[in-house]
């Protein structure tokens, strides 16, 4: 099998756990993922199967859409629900709107600094890994964008909202510097991805599903429906064997892009990629020749 298939990760399962369920229900090693969820977090997971696992290379920066709600009053040494509780507060909401107009402050580009609890590497050791031994390293701040922010809704101490954000954002910082310019502390209670690039909740299936061989024929998303968008070569069968040999062929009247590759009886090989008028093999289905 070669393609895409959208998780709807539930809790309590890391992404290693959902890609060790794929390889063992595919009998397949070659599994991958594109972006961690935390065992805490749900949602959106696009795990790439067989061949399409070429394609993370194409799918590192895709935007990110949450929903989320933020824990006001509470700390933790995580900045999630699974962390250790270091800090209490009192705190009362008595303005909504001043609540929405704090979230809104938010929109745009910005510096984040990324939490301890976090995989990021300094000085070739993560960050989490500093934090487990109590120690203390500088961590730079990261250039983000949040598009938009969206107030679902405001109970107690409680905020539910929804988030479209560049790679790299992370939620629990940001609900914690959302807390802080309310003028209390929090944590990110609850995180559900709900959209990874061009890839939806919609269109996701859970665990139960994956044994489903029609739910995962119907969801699975091939190599070629990936670049449906793209324009097509059709290549004789000489070409076609220089062609999977790694030889350049010239398409002089072609712009520079990505185009999927035809056979002369119209199989779909995979993709290649002009590159100043030269086009070469890129992603190839292994079963077509």
């Amino acid at each position: 099998m070669d393609g895409i298939i959208i998780i709807n990760k539930p809790k309590n399962y890391t992404s290693h756990d959902i890609v060790n369920i794929i390889r063992k229900n595919f009998n397949t090693r070659k599994v991958g993922h594109t972006g961690t969820l935390d065992p805490n977090a749900t949602g959106v997971l696009p795990l790439l199967i067989g061949e399409a696992t070429k394609l993370s290379k194409y799918l590192i920066n895709h935007d990110k859409q949450y929903e989320v709600v933020l824990k006001l009053g509470v700390k933790t040494d995580t900045a999630d629900a699974e962390g250790k509780v270091i800090e209490e507060k009192p705190v009362t909401i008595n303005d909504n709107n001043f609540i929405i107009n704090i979230m809104n402050s938010f929109k745009g580009i910005q510096e984040q600094k990324p939490p301890m609890y976090s995989a990021i590497k300094v000085n070739g050791r993560k960050l989490y890994e500093y934090a487990r031994a109590g120690q203390s390293v500088e961590v730079k701040p990261r250039k983000i964008e949040i598009y938009d922010i969206q107030v679902i809704n405001i109970n107690n101490t409680e905020i539910s909202f929804k988030v479209s954000c560049s790679k790299g954002t992370y939620i629990r910082s940001l609900c914690e510097d959302i807390a802080n310019k309310i003028g209390t502390i929090g944590y990110m209670k609850e995180l559900n991805r709900v959209n990874v690039g061009v890839f939806n909740i919609e269109d996701a299936i859970s665990l139960e599903d994956i044994g489903k061989e029609n739910i995962v024929s119907e969801k699975l998303i091939t190599i070629q429906k990936f670049f449906k968008d793209k324009e097509s070569i059709r290549l004789t069968n000489k070409q076609l064997q220089r062609f999977l040999n790694g030889v350049s062929l010239n398409y002089k009247d072609y712009v520079d892009g990505i185009y999927n590759i035809y056979n002369e009886n119209d199989q779909y090989i995979g993709i290649g990629v002009i590159d100043k008028y030269c086009l070469k093999r890129d992603i190839i289905l292994k079963h077509t020749f």
